[in-house]
C-alpha cells in the first residue's frame, strides 16, 4: 500500500507540472483573424476545360510576432453536374501578407460554400518587452 500511494503522489506531481508546461505554452500561442477576400470563378479554360478558383487570404496578426506564419484549411462545398455534391478541405498557407490562393476545378463544378478552419496559432507578440523596450528608448520592431 505505501507502494501504490508513492506512486499516486508521483503521478500527481507529474501531472501538476507537464499541465504548468502546457499552460505556460498556451497562453503564449494567438490566433490570427484569417479573411478571404476578391473571391472568384474563372471562365472554363482549354484545353483542360477547367476553372480557377481564386480568393486572396488576409491575416490580422496583430497579436502575433513578427514573421508569424502557419496553414489553415478553407473547406468547400462542391457542386458537380455529373456527381454528388463533397464537402473537402484544401490546406494553404498564410502568412503576415496578403497572398493569392487558387484551386482548380472542372469545367462542369462550381463552389456551393467555403469556410476557414483549422487555423495554426502564432506565437503571440511581446507587448511587455515593446513597452520596456519603448520605455528605455530602445524601440524595436517586434
Amino acid at each position: 500500500m505505501p507502494a501504490m500511494r508513492t506512486c499516486m503522489v508521483a503521478l500527481l506531481f507529474a501531472m501538476v507540472e507537464f499541465g504548468g508546461i502546457i499552460g505556460g505554452i498556451a497562453r503564449n500561442l494567438c490566433r490570427p483573424a484569417l479573411t478571404l477576400s476578391e473571391v472568384q470563378f474563372s471562365a472554363i479554360r482549354t484545353p483542360k476545360l477547367q476553372r480557377n478558383w481564386t480568393a486572396i487570404v488576409t491575416a490580422n496578426t496583430s497579436e502575433c510576432a513578427v514573421d508569424s506564419g502557419g496553414f489553415f484549411d478553407i473547406v468547400f462545398t462542391r457542386l458537380s453536374e455529373n456527381a454528388p455534391d463533397l464537402e473537402f478541405r484544401q490546406r494553404f498557407a498564410w502568412s503576415p501578407f496578403a497572398r493569392n490562393i487558387a484551386l482548380d476545378f472542372a469545367a462542369d463544378e462550381a463552389v456551393a460554400e467555403y469556410r476557414i478552419e483549422n487555423v495554426t496559432p502564432c506565437v503571440c507578440r511581446d507587448r511587455a518587452a515593446e513597452d520596456r523596450a519603448a520605455a528605455n528608448g530602445e524601440w524595436r520592431k517586434q
